[in-house]
């Protein structure tokens, strides 16, 4: 016992230091360890996080193309072929063309000069009425109806991803919302329910407006064609409040329409109630309503306009539209080309020329990743 007290006494300061120094060692060894298990730990939770989103990405990308498909061959078609109707119901040359026919020298009830060319004078107008009311109506129906199935794809995402926490309710949310979604879709048939009459009153005046002093003796070229085209256009939607084109493709009050379409179809329902399908046709509404869309809206006319120009000049028969031709030897070509715009495949490859504008896809895609989620 002395020696050790002796040994404790002369080594006291030595055995100290050494057993701070180890104590501070371990104590900095295991504050590494720790460290590093918490490093380790952090990047395994970003990694998962990550991958998370990554799996998240994906499934929203085949989503959002999922609905484009559905879009452009369910949705699409179906409102498309009620449109085409509706226009030749609401726009028939038959009548006036026959007229002229049946005016011509030599035959009975010949028409006097001032008829005939106040007749030709209506087919002017109406042949061009014709053609942009169609071209119109088919790029806005298709720009409302890729809105609608962006604005419905992601809410269903959305409540899908919420409801697989329970599977009770994610039924219970499919079961309440089905009549809601079926009639936000049904809406596509606004433009040619009740949209129709006006959209084409107006376009008429522009119509008239641009034609007036273009004579049927005048040489039309695919540059005259389009300018003409584009000026109708431009004037008819610089025309009226701000957005007031967006009134011809949906309704500027979803409830009252939601009770109109309620009352034809015998159902009874309460203006006070405010469902899922108000919503929806108020995201409908803010989205058309916006810059961006109107940017969209302008760019696709263009590129349709094009189109258009460019079918028209590639036919030959009758004389060349690139070297010109009268007025009145085109206006039958006008007329026609109404109706043929909305032809299975003419109709399929404007949708496919649309569908490839960089600024088009580019806003759908940004729509369906960036809709409010509340």
């Amino acid at each position: 016992m002395l020696g050790l007290r002796e040994f404790w006494r002369r080594h006291r300061r030595k055995i100290l230091i050494a057993a701070g120094v180890f104590g501070s060692g371990y104590f900095f060894y295991k504050l590494y360890n720790a460290h590093k298990s918490s490093l380790a730990d952090l990047e395994k939770q970003l990694a998962d996080e990550r991958e998370h989103e990554e799996l998240i990405k994906a499934q929203m990308q085949a989503h959002f193309e999922s609905i484009q498909r559905i879009a452009d061959t369910t949705t699409l078609p179906h409102a498309m072929h009620y449109l085409i109707s509706r226009i030749a119901e609401e726009l028939d040359l038959l009548q006036l063309i026959e007229r002229l026919m049946k005016g011509k020298g030599g035959q009975p009830n010949t028409l006097s000069p001032s008829e005939k060319l106040e007749l030709w004078d209506r087919l002017k107008i109406l042949s061009f009425t014709r053609l942009v009311v169609s071209l119109w109506a088919m790029t806005m129906l298709s720009l409302y109806i890729r809105t609608q199935v962006n604005i419905l794809g992601r809410h269903l995402y959305i409540d899908t991803a919420r409801g697989l926490e329970s599977s009770h309710l994610l039924e219970d949310v499919e079961l309440i919302e089905r009549d809601d979604q079926q009639k936000f879709l049904a809406s596509s048939d606004f433009l040619a329910n009740y949209g129709m009459p006006a959209l084409i009153s107006n376009i008429q005046v522009a119509a008239t407006e641009v034609l007036k002093g273009k004579q049927l003796r005048d040489p039309f070229t695919t540059t005259t064609l389009h300018e003409t085209l584009s000026q109708i256009l431009d004037l008819f939607m610089s025309r009226g409040s701000p957005h007031h084109w967006a009134d011809y493709v949906m309704p500027e009050d979803a409830r009252l329409y939601k009770q109109a379409v309620g009352s034809s179809s015998g159902e009874t329902i309460s203006i006070t109630d405010t469902t899922k399908f108000e919503q929806l046709m108020a995201e409908a509404r803010a989205v058309l309503s916006s810059a961006e869309f109107g940017r969209v809206v302008e760019i696709s006319l263009k590129v349709m306009v094009e189109a258009v120009v460019a079918d028209m000049g590639a036919e030959s028969s009758g004389g060349s539209l690139a070297l010109g031709m009268p007025l009145a030897r085109l206006l039958p070509r006008v007329a026609q080309m109404g109706p043929s715009l909305f032809d299975e495949s003419n109709r399929n490859r404007l949708f496919q020329i649309l569908r490839s504008v960089s600024e088009v896809e580019l806003f759908f895609t940004l729509l369906y990743a960036n809709m409010p989620t509340s």
